[in-house]
């Protein structure tokens, strides 16, 4: 709590006082960053007006936007849950606002019977994986700093291509049209 206090330029015995724990001082700038995040992105999700493949694209832009600005908060995130840390998480009562987006009514259409949590994971994935294997990435010389924050620019336009794709698969079956097209041609 000192550090924290020595940084924000505040009293400790402030900081002690408003927050009691580190524990507290910690779920609030954790609820605060998610906040951030979810409230950049609840405009794009349950815009009624936008395709499914433009709310692809402005989730990449956004998510990608944020990370760059906070690229430790996968790995945070990652960490705390691995400690079964989901207090800040359970908070949020993300789970609710998910499923009730005007995004994933457009996913459910698309997918069928397939659940569209795998795409919704895939699409969090594309994004939000980058960033938590950014480390290993510049310590191997793999990457450095410039070339990892073009990648980023470039998901921003590969990760909508690569989802019209894998969406285009499914035909709202398990099957999807390319095991079909196989079924019928006897191949």
């Amino acid at each position: 709590m000192r550090d924290v206090a020595k940084e924000a330029e505040a009293n400790v015995a402030l900081v002690n006082y408003h927050f009691r724990t580190k524990k507290n001082l910690f779920n609030v700038v954790m609820l605060e960053k998610i906040q951030l995040l979810v409230g950049s992105l609840v405009p794009i999700v349950n815009n009624e007006s936008s395709t499914l493949n433009q709310k692809i694209e402005g989730i990449a832009n956004s998510y990608i936007d944020f990370l760059s600005q906070n690229p430790e908060l996968p790995s945070f995130i990652f960490n705390e849950v691995r400690k079964n840390n989901f207090e800040i998480i359970s908070n949020t009562r993300l789970h609710k606002h998910v499923h009730r987006t005007y995004f994933m009514k457009q996913l459910k259409e698309e997918c069928g019977d397939i659940n569209p949590l795998h795409f919704l994971l895939s699409l969090v994935g594309m994004i939000a994986f980058p960033f938590l294997a950014k480390p290993v990435m510049l310590q191997t010389g793999m990457s450095n700093e410039r070339v990892f924050q073009k990648m980023m620019q470039e998901r921003k336009t590969l990760i909508p291509l690569w989802f019209k794709i894998l969406l285009s698969m499914t035909d709202g079956t398990q099957q999807g049209p390319r095991k079909e097209r196989e079924a019928k041609s006897g191949t």
